[in-house]
């Protein structure tokens, strides 16, 4: 931050305060020298933001009174608000998040054993339009700035009290990797500044080619998800529209040369559409075009919702697909989703109030 730009945030109105949450580490280092102040002041600052989760800067008890004061003149810490919260039958929560400029979003808490995963949303809708999911109904509103990304992990940790989310999926609203620089900003955050294990973050998309590579440069060595579910490109165009602009070949081709430490695996997500993508033959497809990636494969059977015609295949029809990949040397493990009674499940998000 310059001075020239901290001078300007001296003379905002009250109503054009600086959001202490929406700045980086470097950021709000600079931001406290300006002020004068020792680094000592702006390691609490973040402390108190990201461990602690307070709501103000009036929460900040580490803070002299006329300090406190002196940083509520021109900026403040703010926070998404939880609007609505519906639980499953099968312990799923999913919360309604409303933004500063009232649109909203949703993320979705699973419990599973010792793990509390949160999927969270990287954008307000969904341009990318893929025809078995219900975000993209809606439309595309804006991307959700770092700070917002981060915040649902706060807001969800403050729920939980004396428990902490230990997982995080980006697998919630948006196609993250069109929100690339944002994404990558709020995974450094929580991994160094909340301090979950980036072995146990994943960022899914849908196949944005250009992107991929650049996101293994730029972000922490999490674990990356690919939402292939087809292998062809007739089928994959007339279910996923971006496989239009990024072909199928194209995607593969790019996936083979992502970057793998070792022990690290890329992840296939495969949504199993009935007499769309859950045939035999599909499946031998599968392990052809993936031949020589060193992967994970989940199959997800499709979880419908009122305005789309598509079907889950039979049980029967979905083992014998995974079946076949066995058969052929390829391990794949067949993922229910959770909260399909509160549309929590995978596809299933809108934020409707």
């Amino acid at each position: 931050m310059k001075k020239s730009e901290f001078n300007d945030y001296q003379n905002k109105s009250s109503k054009e305060k600086y959001d202490l949450k929406s700045l980086s580490v470097k950021e709000i280092y600079s931001f406290f020298e300006n002020l004068g102040l020792p680094s000592f002041r702006s390691k609490q600052l973040i402390h108190w933001i990201y461990e602690r989760m307070v709501l103000s800067v009036n929460d900040i008890t580490e803070f002299p009174k006329d300090l406190r004061t002196k940083i509520n003149d021109m900026a403040y810490i703010s926070n998404i608000k939880m609007i609505k919260k519906l639980v499953s039958t099968d312990g799923t929560t999913k919360f309604l998040f409303e933004l500063e400029d009232g649109l909203s979003i949703e993320s979705v808490l699973i419990p599973d054993d010792d793990r509390l995963t949160l999927c969270v949303s990287s954008q307000v809708g969904c341009a990318v339009g893929c025809k078995f999911c219900l975000t993209g109904k809606g439309g595309f509103k804006r991307n959700l700035g770092a700070h917002e990304i981060v915040d649902q992990v706060i807001a969800v940790n403050r729920y939980l009290k004396d428990k902490k989310i230990t997982n995080i999926v980006f697998m919630g609203m948006g196609e993250p990797l069109l929100n690339l620089d944002n994404v990558v900003e709020a995974l450094w955050r929580i991994t160094e500044l909340i301090g979950i294990s980036k072995r146990k973050i994943t960022v899914s998309t849908s196949g944005i080619v250009p992107n991929i590579l650049l996101f293994q440069k730029k972000a922490p060595e999490v674990n990356l998800a690919i939402s292939l579910n087809a292998s062809s490109d007739e089928i994959r165009n007339k279910i996923m529209p971006i496989n239009k602009k990024y072909p199928l070949e194209t995607l593969i081709n790019t996936c083979r040369k992502y970057p793998l430490n070792p022990g690290r695996k890329l992840t296939f997500e495969y949504v199993m559409i009935e007499g769309i993508n859950d045939s035999l033959k599909d499946a031998k497809e599968l392990v052809r075009i993936l031949k020589g990636i060193r992967c994970n494969l989940n199959l997800i059977p499709y979880n419908p919702f009122s305005e789309n015609t598509f079907k889950r295949p039979s049980d029967e029809k979905i083992l014998a697909f995974q079946k076949m990949l066995f058969h052929k040397n390829r391990r794949a493990i067949i993922r229910e989703s959770r909260g399909q009674d509160i549309l929590a499940a995978c596809g299933q998000l809108r934020a409707s109030n």
